[in-house]
């Protein structure tokens, strides 16, 4: 029986960016990960995008933790050679109803302590994207973009390097008391710990009712992705979006320059119900170019091909319309136990900051 001061449940940028800021702080981080390679899952299956913090509820901990996660993602990809990109953003608006809510969009930026923001009439959307059509747009200037999976990869370098054990192959069956101790059972052996953090993403919810966390639960909301073939490359040099999706479940369609030069229009998002559910049933790419088209009009039908998927952790069921907000709290039973539940976008961006917060909570537990 190992015993130790802190567990990590989950390798995902979130967890990989948790271990990189307890390890400076304790000698005794291990983090368990159930798949054979860390970021396989959620962290490496979206954008890649350095959001600005523009869509989040103001006071929310999504804002938070997104305007400070940003500083630190570009701070930290930086200093450790990350391949990533200050792109900036434009989001269009297509009607009068759109520009509407682009406005409110706007004001929600400014709540939001971004900078730079500029609202763009169409001259000065074509200025800036030629082959952008739009009757409105905002401008924000400090997203980007990055490699998602080398970052995932520099958080557990720096970890490492500090002394954790990032522990792949290593799946939780059971969690149980153990006097002041947390019992882990897995698939790699028994574990004892002081501290426990749920970073387990899609499953951070099974992992949560391990301790007997009744409000703990997920629902698997799918975003597939196409591409644009490579000769339409030239075609947008930025990032662009609609005016969010009216139900809240995701940003909307949208149009991503890639690290490597590529267009990826996507994500939708999808209601599943199966956790591991990547392909099955897939949007036709018909639904994607006709959302991709008011934006981009040179898009032709035979420009895309399917691309990869991803699954986001959401909070909400999907008859309910709006975004839940990040669930970063104790359990309710073992207090020794933090569960970070709902960590969807922006929670590639929000990382650094929202380890800042686990580990102030931790300080609050081991002193």
């Amino acid at each position: 029986m190992e015993e130790v001061q802190i567990v990590i449940i989950g390798g995902g940028v979130v967890g990989c960016a948790v271990a990189a800021e307890l390890s400076g702080q304790y000698k005794d981080v291990f983090l368990l990960e159930q798949h054979p390679r860390l970021g396989m899952l959620t962290s490496s299956r979206n954008s890649g995008v350095i959001h600005s913090g523009i869509f989040s509820e103001p006071g929310s901990l999504k804002a938070a933790h997104c305007r400070e996660g940003k500083r630190l993602t570009y701070q930290f990809c930086r200093q450790h050679d990350i391949a990533h990109r200050q792109t900036g953003k434009l989001i269009l608006a297509q009607t009068q109803g759109e520009e509407d809510s682009l406005r409110q969009l706007y004001q929600r930026g400014l709540a939001n302590g971004l900078e730079g923001l500029q609202w763009l009439a169409p001259p000065e959307i074509r200025a800036r994207e030629p082959h952008l059509q739009a009757r409105a747009a905002i401008w924000v200037s400090d997203s980007g973009i990055v490699d998602s999976d080398r970052l995932v990869r520099g958080y557990a370098a720096v970890a490492q390097q500090q002394g954790a054990q990032l522990i792949t192959n290593a799946r939780v069956n059971g969690i149980a008391a153990a006097q002041q101790r947390l019992r882990l059972e897995t698939t790699r052996g028994p574990l004892e710990t002081q501290v426990l953090i749920n970073s387990a993403g899609l499953f951070a919810d099974e992992i949560a009712q391990m301790l007997g966390c009744p409000t703990a639960r997920i629902y698997p909301c799918r975003g597939e992705y196409f591409e644009v073939r490579q000769a339409k490359s030239h075609l947008l040099g930025t990032l662009a979006y609609p005016v969010p999706d009216a139900t809240g479940h995701g940003l909307g369609v949208h149009l991503t320059k890639t690290l490597a030069g590529t267009i990826m229009v996507g994500p939708n998002a999808r209601y599943i119900s199966d956790k591991n559910d990547y392909e099955k049933d897939r949007e036709p790419v018909e639904a994607f170019f006709e959302r991709a088209r008011w934006m981009l009009p040179e898009l032709e039908l035979e420009d895309l091909t399917m691309g990869y998927s991803g699954i986001r952790p959401k909070l909400l069921p999907p008859d309910q319309q709006g975004s839940a907000d990040f669930r970063i709290e104790r359990d309710p039973l073992f207090p020794q136990a933090i569960h970070l539940l709902g960590i969807e976008s922006p929670g590639l961006t929000g990382a650094p900051s929202i380890a800042r917060q686990v580990a102030r909570m931790v300080q609050e537990t081991l002193g």
